[in-house]
């Protein structure tokens, strides 16, 4: 467990290494000045400082906490989903009986019909989650270099969409489904007609026939609030200022953090005077120890703000829709070996 959480503060020290250079540069450019020239009067009083810094860290815990509300949220829609795929698959099978046809059918018929809604639902949460990952021009933080460099892409960038969506619907239906701007919707839009088909020939009695548009309209509702969290960003306002003011804090900080260790050094020279002549310079670890912090919490907060961005840190969007998958077809009695296997985590990563 204590190995494990090593790793983690190793990756998390490497995920803003550049950011950390940059505040050991801002630091000790200040003090090599104050060391080297005579700059005490260059300098800021805590108590305005004290309040900037408080702001920043209120702010910062609100984009946070707004942060975590949308990733929490989009993770709820997402088990909604899979709660209802689960109930729509086992609605379909024991809704479709021969108990009302009008004329015979064969079990292979019935049985076909039942794999035909199933691969349908199992196509819209592939368009779903295709939708989820195209990218947004507010979708900024999956193209920092500490993202890409793992070389650890989501599955919708190394497959199309025709090529992984076409094993679930005819000819006709996928050529249908492509020429349409929402794809997900097109796919709901034909499991209605289908079920209402299927009611009219007797297949789906009519009880059933309200049972499984109910599920539908469900789904709708689920797809429009996955939407809804992907197509409306973190309002810019708390965003972009939010990284100004903590920007601000951390360039103003060193003209109040250096005089007062300067001040200190003095004390220290009367007893050890090397010391004290030196004792400026541990500002520096002090100084990143506290910017660290501050960026990092800041950088958690806009990583967070597109949980279906496509970085590490996103809602598994793919690895929930590849396991509805496998759910649906291994309870269809499908073989085992014509299923596709659920997405490898590369680095601990689920996508």
């Amino acid at each position: 467990m204590y190995i494990g959480k090593v790793y983690r503060i190793i990756d998390m020290a490497r995920w803003t290494r550049y950011e950390t250079i940059w505040f050991i540069t801002i630091i000790g450019i200040w003090v090599s000045f104050y060391y080297a020239f005579d700059l005490e009067w260059l300098r800021i009083p805590w108590a305005p400082m004290a309040l900037v810094g408080t702001a920043v860290a209120f702010i910062i815990g609100f984009q946070n906490n707004a942060v975590y509300d949308r990733i929490w949220e989009a993770r709820k829609i997402w088990g909604g989903i899979v709660n209802t795929s689960r109930t729509f698959g086992v609605y379909v099978q024991d809704m479709l009986s021969e108990e009302h046809v009008k004329e015979h059918i064969s079990a292979e018929t019935l049985k076909n019909e039942i794999k035909i809604l199933t691969h349908r639902h199992i196509a819209w949460i592939t368009a779903l989650r295709y939708a989820m990952r195209n990218k947004q021009h507010w979708e900024t933080t999956s193209k920092h270099k500490t993202n890409t460099e793992w070389g650890i892409r989501p599955p919708e960038q190394n497959t199309s969409f025709e090529e992984e969506i076409k094993a679930y619907l005819s000819e006709s239906e996928l050529a249908e489904v492509l020429k349409k701007d929402n794809r997900q919707t097109a796919l709901l839009y034909l499991q209605s007609h289908h079920i209402r088909e299927l009611k009219e020939k007797g297949i789906v009695w009519e009880f059933s026939f309200l049972e499984l548009e109910i599920l539908i309209k469900e789904l709708f509702t689920l797809q429009g609030q996955t939407e809804r969290i992907k197509n409306f960003p973190y309002p810019r306002q708390y965003a972009s200022l939010n990284h100004y003011f903590m920007w601000l804090l951390l360039l103003l900080l060193p003209m109040a953090l250096v005089p007062e260790f300067m001040e200190i050094g003095k004390g220290i020279s009367e007893n050890y005077p090397e010391w004290g002549r030196l004792f400026v310079w541990i500002a520096i670890p002090i100084y990143s120890a506290i910017a660290w912090m501050f960026h990092t919490m800041e950088r958690i907060g806009r990583t967070g703000e597109n949980p279906f961005e496509g970085t590490s840190n996103d809602v598994p969007i793919s690895t929930i829709s590849r396991g509805i998958e496998i759910d649906l077809r291994q309870n269809l009695g499908e073989d085992k070996n014509e299923i596709p296997a659920q997405y490898e985590a590369k680095f601990g990563v689920q996508f």
